[in-house]
């Protein structure tokens, strides 16, 4: 049986290009990643550890105070291009960024650096995306890393526990690391009554958030510890983790 010029061409073509996968019939494109824009870095991370592959961050990750951030309308930009737009309800540009969204799905996270609260964020991110099963290799992994610098920490830690005053947004760090929270501060500078009252407490560790440095009080003779909760331009959550296991055990021999 003859082939027809059209056919016989289809046939050289594919066998020319064999190794793409020509079937004879025109391949369909693979369909693209959904781009996810973030407000911070911490915001996405949590998207990138639920699966999410192509993340742009809206505030830089080399400033104190991503929360706090001002976007231009350039930095806002790309949130009106983006399928899904996610947000923490703390950040002082969300309502600028939920406006620049346009059509955008709109998803608010709440970040958090204890196990549970990460674990919640990334298996409804995983639902969001459409990558539950990305999401929960990401969480299995990651919660067996963390659970193993807790435990090392806390088996070096002192006993009885180093007492800590703490900036409220980093006061969870404490017992991550075997330390007891005696009282906390912030947000905003504690003066006054307030002051004197942490001072009261003694404490051995002042756990100070830098993205806070002005807020960070004088307490006569404890250990300030500059703890992080955003991760970087790698969008890393374990290296945070790692960052501030390190600067705590250093004060386990002080």
């Amino acid at each position: 049986m003859r082939r027809s010029g059209a056919a016989a061409l289809s046939v050289l073509v594919c066998s020319l290009l064999a190794v793409t996968g020509c079937t004879g019939d025109e391949a369909a494109p693979a369909p693209p990643a959904a781009t996810v824009v973030a407000s911070t870095t911490w915001v996405g991370a949590l998207a990138k550890a639920a699966g999410a592959d192509d993340v742009h961050v809206v505030a830089p990750a080399n400033i104190p105070d991503p929360a706090g951030f001002t976007p231009t309308a350039a930095d806002l930009a790309p949130a009106g291009k983006a399928e899904h737009v996610l947000y923490a309800e703390t950040d002082g540009f969300a309502v600028a960024l939920r406006e620049a969204a346009g059509k955008a799905h709109l998803v608010p996270v709440k970040p958090g650096n204890t196990l549970p609260e990460i674990r919640a964020a990334v298996t409804a991110l995983g639902e969001v995306l459409g990558t539950q099963a990305a999401a929960a290799t990401w969480l299995k992994s990651f919660e067996s890393q963390v659970n193993g610098l807790s435990y090392s920490l806390r088996g070096s830690a002192p006993i009885p526990p180093s007492t800590a005053v703490a900036a409220a947004d980093v006061a969870a760090w404490a017992p991550f690391a075997g330390a007891k929270v005696v009282a906390t501060y912030g947000p905003g500078p504690a003066t006054g009554a307030a002051l004197t009252a942490l001072v009261a407490k003694k404490p051995k560790l002042l756990l100070a958030s830098v993205h806070h440095p002005n807020d960070v009080p004088r307490i006569p003779g404890a250990i300030r510890v500059d703890l992080v909760n955003y991760p970087g331009a790698d969008l890393d959550l374990l290296a945070v983790f790692e960052t501030n296991g390190d600067r705590l055990s250093a004060t386990f021999t002080m």
